[in-house]
């Protein structure tokens, strides 16, 4: 037996989340893949500071190749360090209890993956490790660090059609995440201003029963999010993604996901995305990675789901 767990992206509460305020995260159905017959030839932090925690000694096999662009050699900026250790701790608990279903294995790994990539990044929400582990699409909220966060599986109003583009670029949300948070400590009452902001649209979007209201939600983000990049100087709306933006219909919005930086942006429509949308995100430097959200959390899967005679990706 193996696991597999999947990416995600962010759909609305970026930087807001670490206020507080809700947000919306989707598995998407890109997966690492985790055996722990095999052992890996090298250990990401946020699986070793779990096997530290565990007193175990050898971390699996993965592949997180799926979360790759292999023709650039780079991340996708789908949370592969959080699916890497998601993946890995339900290989561990599957080779122990192999009768395991997903809620089961789900509900034994997450609040220790949790506190390892916790630990690992030296904070954060912990919002794509919940992704990986629970699947679908979740309302989270986080809590104090001793607390879970509060989950919830929910269901997108509609009508709405999200898709997913990669630029190609690697952004580093942990050097977006440093300059956030030295633009709150050299200009606190800035600071509180714009997550202010950043949280209310962040709850309206939570609260959101159709569509449009969710896409005006965003909007609403994405504005403040270019206010926030541009008083901290960290990246998080970037040239390219704006330009995606005005050449879209209206009634529909390109917003990046997660912390930002143009690694990957979404679309998001009351509409079908015609050929147009397609024409505009290749000619501002971005592809369609073809991937859906809403994928199944981590599960047990058949070894014919190894890729074998793959080398270990790195993450």
């Amino acid at each position: 037996m193996i696991a597999r767990a999947p990416g995600k992206v962010v759909l609305s509460g970026a930087y807001a989340v670490l206020e507080g305020a809700p947000a919306i995260v989707a598995a998407v159905d890109r997966y690492v893949v985790a055996d722990a017959s095999r052992e890996a030839s090298r250990v990401t932090p946020e699986v070793d500071q779990a096997l530290a925690r565990r007193g175990a000694a050898a971390a699996p096999w993965f592949d997180a190749s799926a979360l790759r662009d292999e023709t650039l050699g780079k991340k996708l900026g789908l949370g592969s360090s959080a699916a890497i250790l998601v993946a890995s701790l339900a290989a561990l608990e599957l080779a122990a209890n192999p009768s395991l279903g997903d809620a089961e294995l789900a509900t034994r790994i997450l609040p220790e993956a949790l506190v390892a990539h916790r630990a690992a990044q030296g904070g954060g929400s912990g919002i794509d490790v919940a992704a990986s582990a629970l699947g679908g699409v979740l309302k989270f909220e986080r809590r104090a660090a001793d607390q879970l966060p509060l989950l919830e599986h929910v269901t997108l109003p509609g009508p709405i059609f999200v898709e997913l583009w990669s630029s190609g670029v690697e952004a580093s949300t942990g050097a977006m995440l440093a300059q956030v948070a030295a633009f709150a400590t050299a200009k606190p009452a800035e600071h509180r201003r714009v997550m202010a902001a950043l949280c209310d649209a962040a709850r309206a979007a939570a609260r959101a029963t159709s569509g449009s209201d969710l896409v005006e939600a965003c909007r609403a983000q994405l504005e403040i999010l270019g206010e926030l990049g541009a008083l901290s100087g960290a990246p998080i709306v970037t040239d390219a993604t704006r330009a995606f933006g005005a050449a879209t219909p209206r009634g529909s919005i390109v917003l990046p996901s997660g912390a930002g930086g143009g690694d990957v942006v979404l679309h998001l429509s009351i509409e079908p995305p015609g050929p147009y949308v397609e024409k505009a995100g290749r000619a501002c430097g971005f592809r369609p990675l073809g991937a859906s959200i809403g994928a199944r959390g981590v599960h047990p899967a058949p070894r014919a789901w190894q890729n074998a005679g793959r080398n270990e990706a790195t993450p």
